[in-house]
């Protein structure tokens, strides 16, 4: 699904809900003959519930016969037609055509999809200068956005904004039902309280963003950082399904990272993991806040690129989409700025994938998401052994939106059950 750029137009966008088609032969023996990213419900280290396996292969393998269902998850027939109905009966999956007569014997097999036209989540992401505001549907779809640029950066603003806007967008939208709010943003973020912790370009500190924005909207809202929700993004609808580990990068004004194994992102004590702007850059020159020389955020942050764009000529101001623009016109400087960075980001890899070693490496930057010589660059940097498993975000055209949505979408597909329940409660 190719999509163009961080910088998103401020009006009010609408995108088709585009839904994909893949189906899968029964095989003539017991054992399937294709194999699943989705985990079997009896593979212990994956620590998934039944409801949650059969959802996830009905997005994966859809439109999907229950006896297809059974093989990939390993669940029993009985057990699938059980969620199945369940599922149907809440509006998460529909069958996907009518029965067809059969002249054998015998019930004849009706696959089954998602019904992604009856929920959806809204997705609020909260960067340093703008807020981005989206609903989607239950394929991670985009559906409709909007850029909230701040007046101000007191928490209570900036998340009373939000609030209005989700309100907003979901009367434009009648026709469907919410799921809840998921909210991303850098920094520190608690997804277990609902906390921004520490946000140091934004000046917050412990801001209770579930509370709020909970009470502005009425809806379930879940919170987390948007690293952390770009993974589960990747591997629920992207380029990682099916990847056994995972790292995702993130460079933007602020600089984080998150890793997966097994389906499974790891958060650490008080989700502190994937604190990374302080690690030193190798050849780095720019001076930190923190007193030290070449930490990875002061090196690759937004804010360093349009400072060197508007010291080298270039009319950045302070959006770096202003820098890819100039480069697109032909504009020499800007080109080798933005070519440059995305060496620089190679390195930052390189050095996450020698600590971690990760199947998969996703980047998320504004140059390598748009120009072939930087995503070049980056893959020149991390090695040739290396550089097939490092690729740009599979949603380069509304990732903010789909990082604040993946997080709501992620307590779905986790537990479906209970998230609806939570809605309907």
């Amino acid at each position: 699904m190719p999509r163009a750029a961080t910088a998103l137009s401020p009006s009010l966008s609408f995108s088709p809900s585009r839904s994909r088609s893949s189906s899968a032969s029964p095989p003539s023996r017991p054992s399937p003959s294709f194999s699943s990213p989705v985990p079997r419900a009896a593979d212990s280290d994956r620590r998934r519930t039944s409801a949650s396996v059969v959802l996830r292969s009905v997005l994966e393998h859809g439109p999907v016969a229950r006896s297809t269902i059974a093989r990939v998850t390993g669940l029993s027939p009985a057990s699938v037609t059980d969620y199945c109905a369940r599922f149907a009966r809440l509006g998460l999956i529909r069958e996907a055509e009518p029965p067809r007569q059969s002249k054998g014997s015998g019930r004849p097999h009706v696959p089954l999809d998602l019904d992604d036209a009856r929920f959806v989540v809204a997705g609020v992401h909260v960067a340093v200068p703008y807020t981005t505001v989206a609903l989607l549907d239950l394929r991670g779809q985009v559906l409709a956005e909007r850029q909230v640029k701040h007046d101000s950066v007191d928490p209570a603003r900036v998340l009373a904004r939000a609030g209005d806007e989700t309100a907003a967008l979901l009367a434009g939208a009648p026709g469907c039902r919410p799921l809840g709010v998921g909210f991303a943003a850098g920094g520190w973020v608690d997804r277990e309280t609902g906390t921004v912790v520490e946000h140091p370009l934004l000046g917050w500190r412990e801001v209770p963003v579930r509370e709020v924005i909970g009470a502005r909207t009425g809806l379930p809202v879940h919170v987390d950082g948007h690293a952390r929700a770009l993974v589960d993004a990747e591997q629920l609808f992207g380029r990682a399904r099916g990847s056994r580990s995972v790292l995702h990068l993130f460079v933007g004004n602020m600089v984080d990272a998150a890793f997966a194994t097994n389906d499974e992102v790891h958060h650490g004590p008080r989700s502190q993991a994937g604190a990374i702007a302080h690690l030193p850059l190798p050849g780095g020159t720019e001076p930190c806040d923190c007193g030290r020389t070449g930490c990875l955020q002061a090196e690759l942050s937004e804010r360093t690129l349009c400072r060197r764009a508007r010291a080298a000529g270039v009319d950045a101001g302070v959006n770096p989409k202003h820098v890819v623009d100039a480069a697109a016109d032909g504009d020499p400087v800007a080109v080798r700025l933005l070519v440059e960075r995305a060496r620089m980001v190679g390195r930052a890899a390189g050095l996450l994938l020698d600590v971690l070693n990760p199947e998969t490496v996703v980047v998320t930057e504004i140059g390598i998401m748009s120009r072939k010589d930087c995503l070049a660059a980056l893959h020149e940097a991390v090695g040739p052994d290396r550089a097939a498993a490092v690729g740009p975000t599979s949603f380069p055209d509304s990732v903010l939106a789909t990082a604040g949505g993946a997080v709501a979408l992620n307590v779905l597909y986790r537990d479906p059950l209970g998230a609806t329940t939570e809605v309907s409660a």
